[in-house]
């Protein structure tokens, strides 16, 4: 997997996580602070599902890009 860094911050109610791509290919992992620790971890695991089918070129309505399990 590419460089990442994951970082807990306090962000909005209904954002478990995002992460953000920069332009030397190193993943940003933001995880929402104010989640439990196992809604953590499912955010993480999430975001990293994100990194590993390389969703950030995908072409597919993003509802369809955040409709995994």
């Amino acid at each position: 997997m590419e460089d990442m860094c994951i970082r807990f911050i306090d962000l909005p109610c209904r954002i478990n996580g995002v992460t953000v791509q920069d332009e030397s290919g190193f993943y940003n992992v933001y995880i929402n602070a104010r989640l439990s620790i196992e809604a953590q971890h499912e955010a993480i695991a999430h975001e990293l599902t994100h990194i590993k089918r390389d969703d950030f070129y995908s072409l597919e309505p993003i509802t369809k890009v955040e409709s995994f399990k």
